[in-house]
């Protein structure tokens, strides 16, 4: 039986996924993992002045500094950048995309956040377009002018046909990850219970996906001051591992 071009590339029967399905989760898999190369590892979005502080000093308030940051602060934000600017570029609408991307730019709340988060954005950009080039992505590239990092993810996923509550959760996944492994090395803490305190955070994560999905521009904001001051402060700090 023929195929129409609209219709869903068949299922493998062992797999229980399509081609099309595989192809988004290998996609997903790989440009959201820890050894894509876009330096999120030298990166601690303030965790360190946080440490030094004595903000952080165990699993438990780590934990809480990281519940925090996602449900209230730059994760929540991050995500809902992340789903305008997926939705602004599969419609292939320029101008709101731009306007998605100066506003995700203009809500980092200091100097240190604002080199990571367009930092992994432009490495982001770079080697999907090397590696895992695709038409239209170009085009997307160049409406937005400059890309931070959720942004960055959002039009590389629209691009590819990636649906957006996978790349919505894989992003969060990938930026709770990262936060845990910089405070693991920062305290320190054992490989148990760094996953003790990712798998404490699944309900957390889904419920900021959930929320950022269902979330317009409008519904923008932040009120983890504690964790923006930690970020303006880390510059100051007399030794570093990190460079926000």
């Amino acid at each position: 039986m023929l195929m129409t071009t609209s219709e869903p590339a068949p299922a493998d029967a062992g797999s229980g996924m399509n081609a099309d399905e595989a192809a988004a989760l290998y996609r997903l898999m790989t440009w959201l993992s820890p050894s894509f190369p876009v330096g999120a590892f030298s990166y601690s979005s303030g965790i360190e002045w946080a440490v030094e502080a004595g903000d952080i000093t165990d699993a438990a308030s780590l934990r809480d500094w990281l519940a925090a940051m996602l449900g209230d602060g730059s994760g929540f934000c991050d995500a809902v950048f992340l789903a305008q600017a997926h939705r602004a570029a599969s419609a292939q609408d320029d101008s709101g995309l731009r306007e998605i991307a100066e506003l995700a730019a203009a809500f980092v709340p200091s100097r240190e956040r604002q080199l990571e988060t367009s930092t992994q954005g432009r490495a982001f950009i770079e080697i999907a377009r090397s590696a895992w080039a695709c038409d239209g992505l170009d085009g997307m590239v160049a409406a937005c002018g400059g890309t931070v990092y959720p942004v960055a993810v959002g039009i590389v996923s629209a691009a590819h046909a990636v649906p957006l509550a996978p790349a919505m959760h894989a992003f969060l996944h990938a930026v709770v990850s990262n936060w845990i492994s910089a405070g693991a090395r920062l305290v320190p803490l054992g490989q148990t219970d760094s996953q003790r305190i990712l798998a404490s955070l699944e309900a957390d994560v889904a419920a900021t996906a959930k929320r950022a999905l269902e979330a317009s521009i409008d519904d923008l904001g932040s009120a983890t001051f504690r964790a923006d001051l930690a970020s303006l402060r880390h510059e100051t700090q007399y030794t570093r591992l990190f460079r926000s």
